[in-house]
């Protein structure tokens, strides 16, 4: 283990260099995953597996997670993205990044240093979805513990890091040890759990079934009647929570790792602060010492302002971050919710929800949202949280500078004075924009067709006074379309620095939608989900391999152990030619009169191919006559493959 000496001069870098650990945990992740392997068998047999039979099948793929969606240890996966969740903004800040590498390749070096951070953490993925669960938790246990040792050990040593603030390591840093706890008493319970279940103390039962149980429960749903429940007011204006939809594993292990890497962000973003106000602070300080050198007769104001900016500052910064922050966590709670109802639609056929371009996506885009979607969402959030504090800190700013001081100040009068002829002149304005419509509804359309009509039909009356308005009009308009501009852009900055954190909506204007990258990794993954996760379809083809199932049962009656042509690690072990030749010779056997029919190998002699007919004719006999009493069995699927062959 590599360990650093303590400084003396009041820095510390740590008892434990964890970059450097990290480095060397690659050499017990390899060898982990590859022991996993070993221990995965693969369900088809090669070529490679009739060579070499020892292996029997083993040295299969080792899956950390199935993010087409799986339902199985779903809070398991999501403390596990949180665990990794210090690694991941020490990805955005570029730490990993392999020194020497140049500007053009950087992209490269950012792969290299992603691939060694997953690679690192891969075990612990792995031991939660290996078939072998005993060994899986042991190996999950041991290595977890050593990262939280390893962790715990670098914040005793240095619990404040690089950063002014003191405890900064151990507040941005307890989620992930809160994370690997719960790990560890994850694998615990895993190894009790099938040791009971070896010893027959208890039965396995881990709802790994083709049809998940709550899909099941929806098609049943559908064939029922549908029951109105009265639903109070959480559920009707928020959340109403259904039994039979559960969030996959990928979008629990997303929203756990968005919480803590925005708690994180929040964290390191109060410690850049504090190191703002605190030069502020030396500023105003500094500029107090040299006041009374200064003849000049406004520098005392100059150094109120300073005073006044930097309280007015940490007011504003601190109640904006608590707004943000609410803001984004309500975001990804409601990603949750936009996610179900997304689905259940795509479920029953409907996608008017979606722009056109985006109702038949591409496949292949669709397949790599599925990859991109988790990185994707948590750099939105935090993007979305940055973008949305320095928004709400100005508009705070301005409003503090425009209402709140000049009160203090004693210049009341003068700003009610200017806020009434603002809202003076944006009334008339407004007022007349409203004369235009209600004269176009009074003067310049025809009658209502019928009594009940909600609006009267578009069709003209008054014509030469509808002209002669348009004219008119058209010159104020031109005035009016300026402020209607300016309004235009300030609602698209407002709602685009508060809606940049929804990658489930986008925040371009139609036809434009395509060039939002996120809200087209949104609508792909979603497609994925659907085509992969429809209950209905599930359930059709969970009964078409149940039949089929069934269907091979029956056949195995006769062919126990080689009536499946895919599968050869479920029965008694044989090779691909030992197979063949004993249907051949089962085949034969029942059938005699086939041995006359066969090719012979050598057809170049036509005395050679008499005398083998002869003898076969001769084998056919005595085969009849062995099974005379046997009424002859019809030939099968499997019987005219091996005769063919």
């Amino acid at each position: 283990m590599y360990i650093r000496t303590i400084p003396l001069n009041g820095t510390c870098d740590g008892l434990i260099d964890t970059d450097l650990f990290l480095h060397y945990s690659l050499i017990p992740s390899v060898l982990i995953i590859l022991g996993l392997s070993f221990l995965e068998r693969r369900s088809y047999r090669t070529k490679f597996d009739d060579k070499i039979q020892l292996l029997n099948g083993r040295f299969g793929f080792v899956i950390p997670l199935d993010l087409l969606g799986t339902f199985n240890n779903r809070w398991t996966f999501g403390f596990a993205f949180g665990a990794i969740a210090n690694k991941v903004m020490s990805l955005f800040s570029e730490e990993y990044l392999p020194p020497g590498v140049p500007s053009w390749a950087r992209a490269l070096g950012l792969l290299v240093g992603a691939i060694e951070v997953g690679l690192s953490y891969y075990p612990i993925f792995a031991c939660v979805t290996i078939d072998n669960k005993v060994i899986g938790s042991v190996i999950g246990f041991l290595y977890t513990l050593t990262w939280f040792i390893v962790t715990v050990i670098d914040m005793i040593s240095c619990p404040h890091g690089n950063d002014i603030d003191y405890f900064n390591k151990v507040v941005s840093e307890w989620p992930s040890l809160l994370c690997l706890v719960f790990l560890m008493g994850r694998f615990v319970h895993m190894f009790i759990k099938y040791i009971r279940i070896y010893k027959g103390a208890d039965i396995q039962n881990d709802g790994t079934s083709f049809l998940p149980k709550h899909q099941a429960e929806h098609v049943k749903r559908l064939f029922g009647k549908p029951v109105l429940k009265q639903r109070n007011w959480f559920e009707r204006r928020i959340y109403t929570w259904d039994p039979c939809f559960k969030f996959p594993s990928r979008m629990i292990g997303t929203t756990v790792l968005s919480l803590f890497c925005l708690y994180i962000f929040v964290s390191l973003e109060y410690s850049v602060f504090t190191e703002i106000a605190t030069l502020l602070d030396m500023l105003a300080q500094r500029m107090e010492q040299v006041a009374p050198d200064i003849t000049w007769s406004s520098y005392n104001e100059s150094v109120a302002s300073v005073k006044e900016f930097q309280k007015t500052l940490a007011v504003v910064w601190f109640s904006t971050t608590f707004l943000a922050s609410a803001v984004m966590v309500s975001y990804v709670f409601h990603i949750l919710v936009c996610y179900r109802k997304h689905m259940k639609r795509l479920w029953v056929g409907k996608r008017d929800f979606l722009p056109i371009k985006f109702q038949n996506p591409s496949s292949s885009e669709s397949v790599v949202a599925i990859a991109r979607y988790s990185g994707w969402q948590v750099a939105y959030i935090l993007w979305g949280y940055l973008i949305m504090h320095v928004v709400q800190c100005l508009f705070g700013l301005f409003f503090v500078y425009g209402f709140v001081f000049p009160i203090m100040h004693g210049n009341a009068l003068a700003l009610l004075k200017g806020l009434g002829i603002s809202i003076l002149t944006l009334a008339i304005g407004i007022s007349l924009m409203i004369l235009q419509v209600l004269l176009a509804s009074t003067f310049f359309l025809q009658e209502k067709i019928a009594s009940g009509d909600k609006q009267k039909p578009l069709a003209l009356n008054n014509r030469k006074a509808f002209h002669n308005f348009n004219y008119f009009f058209f010159f104020y308009n031109v005035i009016i379309g300026l402020g209607a501009c300016l309004f235009r852009l300030f609602s698209s900055l407002i709602v685009g620095s508060w809606l940049i954190g929804r990658i489930d909506r986008t925040i371009l204007q139609r036809g434009y939608e395509s060039a939002d990258m996120g809200y087209s990794t949104w609508i792909g993954m979603i497609y994925v989900d659907h085509y992969h996760n429809n209950p209905v379809l599930v359930s059709f083809c969970n009964i078409l391999l149940t039949m089929r199932a069934e269907k091979r049962l029956k056949d195995m009656s006769s062919y126990y152990g080689f009536s499946d042509p895919g599968v050869f690690f479920t029965g008694p072990h044989s090779s691909v030619k030992a197979r063949t030749r004993w249907l051949l010779y089962y085949t034969l056997l029942n059938n005699p009169r086939l041995i006359i029919q066969r090719k012979p190998k050598d057809t170049g002699d036509l005395d050679n191919m008499n005398t083998v007919l002869q003898s076969r004719l001769i084998c056919a006999s005595v085969l009849e006559a062995e099974i005379k009493n046997h009424q002859e069995r019809p030939l099968n699927d499997n019987s005219v493959e091996a005769w063919r062959i």
